[in-house]
């Protein structure tokens, strides 16, 4: 076939070019064959879009000859007619050409490629192909929510932020559902990182850069845990990785929707979703109870709520025996009744028991150290204790002061390091909720595995011996301290009793009938110790330590 340009015919004796493109190849071919009954040589000088050399014998053109052309193209031209048929078709290519430019290259304000063409309303409708690849490339349905999941990886394990904190990073434009969902795929990936992990590497030669592995991980969540459609896993993940690996976890995908359930199968997933260094220091801690907490990590934690007083529990929630309410997984707390009128707080079954084991009775001078978001602050501003809630970090204030207004409770807050603060007066008791490294909450936050080191632990109790020696100066002799981690790392907890003496607090061991829904949670050395694994038919609580001292007279 002849490509488009300048094309020399030797018409009866006249040297023309016209400037012909590819679409009027026949029109070529015609008035090359129509030359050759003109021209003294027979031939036309052009070169061949397929490769054959200028100077082919007129027989080819003939070859050529467009259906629907008059038969006369066929045949010898006589003397004198060919500048008649040769100035017809010239003008009718010409015109053909003309129009045709008009149409590809016209824009809405008329000149565009230099080629003057009419306006948008006269452009040539798009054709079937260009319809379909305009519409080849529209991302699959979903990807907001797995661009917003890849971006919680990338924070958590990246940048090692907190992933509530992460989550509160997101676009206020992303829809409320997209944003939940992206939260619920993001902790599966993050609860299940090993096992994602050992499932992908048969299949991957070497380990991806963070966002094509991030994209893998999320695509292996909703294939193997989340049981999202295969197609529609495998196709956001690909739209969700660079483009440079998209076939790769095409490919990858792709094998795992076929293979992966069989290896996640034969896996030790509780070891593997464990690291290393808390396996190792729970062994040591708990014995074989290791592997049961571990197990109580792979699955979402149900929701609970602490009820103020008279509330009447909503549809579906089971009364725990320790006065909590307990709701399944997934549960939108903010839809429930009661929730506006301040008739509950979300708080885990295990967070609620040091403030119950403090007793705080009405009209006590109480201060809740560390206190936001608040929960055990309106458990002793319920019980009518009179609370002066501490708490370092303005944001964490403000949230505290916005739980406060929405349960209608009157608290003192604040703002200060309760490790350097002091109270106008003494107070009848604290408690003492101390920030660390919150092992025992890996269950409702799954990033807490991959953040933490076995470093941070010495560092937290540090911080935590530094707290309770200033609680202690700020309570009334004989006063009583409730002191409280939500770890498991005895370093945090158990060792921290044996310290207290030197600074002038006693022990107080608590009793069973201190805590008749759940007696088996007082060891037999007189302190707290929940795990995750207690109440497994329940689905669990969180991991908490608390112990009670007094204030020598």
């Amino acid at each position: 076939m002849h490509r488009g340009g300048l094309r020399p015919v030797d018409a009866g004796g006249l040297l023309v070019a016209l400037h012909l493109p590819e679409a009027d190849a026949d029109i070529v071919a015609a008035l090359d064959h129509l030359a050759g009954g003109l021209g003294e040589t027979g031939f036309v000088t052009v070169p061949s879009g397929d490769g054959e050399e200028a100077g082919q014998p007129q027989e080819k053109a003939q070859q050529h000859q467009p259906h629907g052309w008059p038969s006369r193209l066929g045949q010898p031209v006589e003397e004198g007619s060919g500048a008649h048929w040769w100035r017809r078709l010239a003008r009718s290519a010409s015109r053909c050409h003309e129009a045709r430019a008009r149409r590809r290259c016209a824009g809405p304000h008329g000149i565009r490629h230099g080629i003057p063409g009419p306006q948008a309303d006269l452009r040539a409708p798009r054709t079937p192909r260009e319809t379909l690849n305009t519409t080849a490339h529209k991302p699959p349905p979903g990807l907001p929510t797995r661009k917003a999941a890849r971006d919680l990886l990338d924070a958590t394990l990246e940048q090692r932020r907190p992933l509530e904190e992460a989550l509160e990073g997101l676009p206020k434009r992303l829809d409320p559902r997209d944003r939940a969902a992206a939260h619920r795929i993001a902790a599966m990936v993050l609860r299940r990182l090993g096992s994602i992990d050992e499932v992908l590497s048969p299949f991957l030669r070497k380990e991806p850069p963070p966002p094509a592995r991030h994209a893998l991980r999320i695509g292996v969540a909703e294939l193997l845990m989340l049981d999202t459609p295969p197609h529609a896993a495998v196709a956001t993940a690909v739209a969700l990785a660079p483009k440079a690996f998209g076939g790769l976890v095409n490919a990858v995908l792709r094998k795992v929707a076929a293979e992966g359930l069989a290896v996640l199968e034969g896996l030790d997933a509780p070891r593997l979703d464990t690291p290393q260094w808390l396996w190792s220091a729970w062994h040591a801690a708990y014995g074989p109870a290791v592997r049961a907490i571990a197990e109580a990590h792979c699955g979402p934690a149900p929701l609970d709520l602490t009820p103020a007083p008279g509330a009447t529990p909503p549809e579906g929630a089971e009364v725990l025996p320790t006065g909590s309410w307990r709701l399944p997984a997934g549960t939108r707390v903010t839809d429930l009744p009661g929730f506006a009128e301040g008739g509950f707080w979300v708080q885990d079954a295990a967070a609620a028991l040091p403030a119950i084991l403090l007793k705080p009775q009405p009209g006590e001078r109480i201060a809740d150290l560390c206190a936001a978001p608040g929960g055990k602050t309106a458990q002793l501003a319920a019980a009518g204790a009179q609370v002066t809630a501490v708490e370092r970090d303005a944001h964490r204030v403000a949230r505290l002061r916005e739980n406060l207004a929405r349960l209608h409770l009157e608290v003192e807050v604040v703002q200060a390091d309760a490790a350097a603060w002091t109270p106008p007066e003494p107070f009848d008791a604290i408690l003492l909720d101390a920030p660390c490294t919150a092992t025992g909450t890996i269950r409702r936050h799954p990033d807490v595995a991959h953040a933490k080191r076995a470093r941070d632990v010495q560092a937290a109790a540090e911080a935590q011996s530094r707290l309770l020696a200033a609680a202690a100066r700020m309570l009334k002799p004989g006063g009583r301290i409730v002191f409280a981690t939500c770890s498991l790392q005895p370093e945090e907890g158990e060792a921290h009793i044996a310290r207290a003496a030197s600074l002038g607090l006693e022990h107080q061991p608590f009793a069973a009938a201190d805590l008749p829904g759940l007696p088996e949670a007082i060891t037999p050395g007189g302190w707290l110790r929940t795990r995750p694994d207690l109440w497994p038919e329940r689905g669990g609580m969180d991991g908490f330590f608390a112990a009670r001292f007094r204030r020598a007279a």
